[in-house]
């Protein structure tokens, strides 16, 4: 019979320290922009009617209880999906805080779409300001986190490992 002993204990810890961390990684799941919505929630129930803001000159949507419903399924899950930037935080270095949205112009030149199709990504590596307009993989830990910021009503949260061009 082996018997454990304290020296047996720290050799395994040290032997497991210096395991390759790519051994350790697991691939992230590919999501698309229909796996926002929870499962039996048709997409067309999540896209309300609006009304004309006339002093403002906007548009403001009006969304039923299914645009906040968010996949629980989605909520500390490591994911890569594709999307554009709307630029939230931008300093000399590039972005740090965006919204990952669906398609381009989506929040500034239309309505927001719903909660449940916007993800606010923090990364501690700004993306280049020079490359805003540009489609984009982003890989790292989501979470179901209603929010709201100035521009749109937002489901998802998003920290980023890792953020490419997306190739086509």
């Amino acid at each position: 019979m082996t018997r454990l002993t304290r020296r047996n204990l720290i050799a395994a810890g040290l032997a497991g320290a210096t395991w390759p961390a790519t051994a350790l990684a697991t691939a992230p799941r590919a999501v698309a922009w229909d796996d926002l919505i929870p499962p039996g929630v048709p997409y067309a129930e999540i896209i309300g009617e609006g009304e004309m803001d006339v002093v403002n000159d906007t548009w403001n949507p009006i969304y039923d209880a299914n645009a906040t419903k968010l996949n629980a399924a989605l909520d500390g899950a490591y994911i890569r999906m594709p999307g554009y930037i709307i630029p939230m935080e931008v300093s000399a270095n590039g972005v740090s805080e965006f919204i990952l949205v669906p398609y381009v112009g989506a929040c500034i030149h239309v309505p927001p779409p719903p909660p449940n199709q916007l993800v606010f990504v923090t990364t501690e590596i700004p993306w280049p300001g020079n490359q805003l307009w540009e489609a984009v993989w982003v890989t790292g830990t989501m979470r179901t986190q209603l929010q709201s910021t100035d521009l749109a009503d937002i489901g998802y949260a998003l920290t980023a490992a890792e953020i490419e061009l997306y190739e086509w």
